[in-house]
């Protein structure tokens, strides 16, 4: 299995439970688990988060992204199917939003089409089922249940791919 990152995963992970220079081991995992296959960001997903905060010199997160060793190992080198992107937005959320609407939805619909555009793919993210949102509104739970495609928390992603600050014993590293 694939693991496509939402910008949220790494976004939560480093603000509330892994921050980057106090989990280092998680931040060497997911590289790890890039370099291994079982981990990428769409180019989409990377493009959306990798200018950094306003003040991007003290943040770690963006530091990371930038390092030369997370961008070859985590980067998803497939381009998107444009056609697959079309059909997440009219399918997944609407076939008629507006312009601003479609701008609102963001890069999700991205991330979901790269997922779609091979077996054995998984799109992790923080977003929690709202099965009652509409539209634009939808969030990317549901947007992949639309098309049955596999999606999960960031828990059961670490979960799955075995997870834990001491992993790289698991590895002899």
């Amino acid at each position: 299995m694939l693991y496509l990152l939402d910008a949220s995963v790494l976004i939560t992970a480093h603000h509330h439970y892994y921050p980057v220079d106090r989990v280092p081991e998680y931040w060497e995992w997911l590289t790890f688990m890039g370099q291994q296959g079982k981990v990428k960001l769409p180019f989409e997903i990377f493009d959306e988060i990798k200018e950094g905060p306003a003040d991007a010199e003290k943040d770690l997160l963006f530091a990371w992204l930038q390092l030369k060793a997370t961008k070859d190992s985590l980067l998803l080198s497939d381009e998107v199917d444009p056609t697959l992107v079309q059909k997440v937005i009219s399918e997944g959320y609407a076939s008629d939003l507006t312009d601003d609407q479609v701008e609102y939805i963001g890069r999700d619909p991205f991330l979901i089409a790269h997922a779609m555009a091979a077996n054995e793919r998984c799109v992790v993210t923080v977003e929690n089922s709202e099965p009652k949102k509409q539209r634009q509104n939808r969030k990317i739970p549901d947007v992949c249940k639309t098309f049955k495609q596999p999606c999960c928390g960031p828990f059961a992603f670490n979960k799955a791919l075995g997870f834990r600050t001491s992993w790289k014993k698991d590895y002899g590293l």
